[in-house]
């Protein structure tokens, strides 16, 4: 099923309606899908680079209300909807420890997530189970998807189709490099 969605994807990026498609894909992602949206957005920007910067908007735009739409889930769903999904990800355990730990750094970790492979969808069913400041959820959101969205678009606006192969198997760890990075970097402000 994952490789028919995958395909599927692909070959949505040739489709004349395929910014609609990109919110489409990268709305359900930030909530449910497990195809995330640089997939489709790779090829969008390759064949038209000169609309790499509305690309990456719409991505991030349409991935932040769908973070939004997985908050609600975890505010007001979880048990119904929420644990579902979470649990299909072999996520559903040890819930109540994670919650405190998840507000303690609540921005870190929705920076996180939105900038490396973790699921963002995990992140944001969890900010609103755990009742995470929607303010913080939401600006942070914006910072990490804008973050990672733009990066590839800038990537593949400057250097095109060779820079492809790299963004498709290293830029996660790149992104997650990057993040241990920063996060090391607060922890020594903060406690040295």
């Amino acid at each position: 099923m994952i490789r028919r969605l995958y395909d599927w994807t692909i070959r949505m990026a040739d489709h004349p309606h395929a910014l609609w498609v990109l919110a489409l894909v990268a709305f359900a992602e930030s909530s449910f899908f497990p195809i995330p949206p640089d997939l489709l957005m790779i090829p969008m920007i390759i064949a038209r680079p000169s609309r790499a910067f509305t690309i990456a908007a719409v991505a991030m735009a349409a991935s932040v209300a769908g973070g939004m739409a997985g908050y609600a889930i975890g505010a007001f769903a979880f048990d119904a909807i929420g644990q579902p999904i979470l649990e299909s990800m072999g996520k559903g355990h040890a819930m109540e420890e994670f919650n405190q730990r998840f507000n303690d750094a609540g921005f870190w970790a929705v920076l996180g997530a939105g900038v490396t492979p973790f699921p963002y969808k995990v992140i944001t069913i969890m900010s609103g189970w755990t009742g995470m400041p929607l303010a913080t959820f939401v600006v942070t959101s914006i910072v990490a998807r804008g973050l990672r969205f733009y990066i590839i678009a800038i990537l593949l606006w400057k250097f095109g189709s060779p820079v492809r192969d790299f963004i498709e198997k290293r830029l996660g760890l790149v992104f997650t490099v990057f993040f241990a990075i920063l996060l090391a970097g607060f922890l020594v402000v903060r406690y040295l």
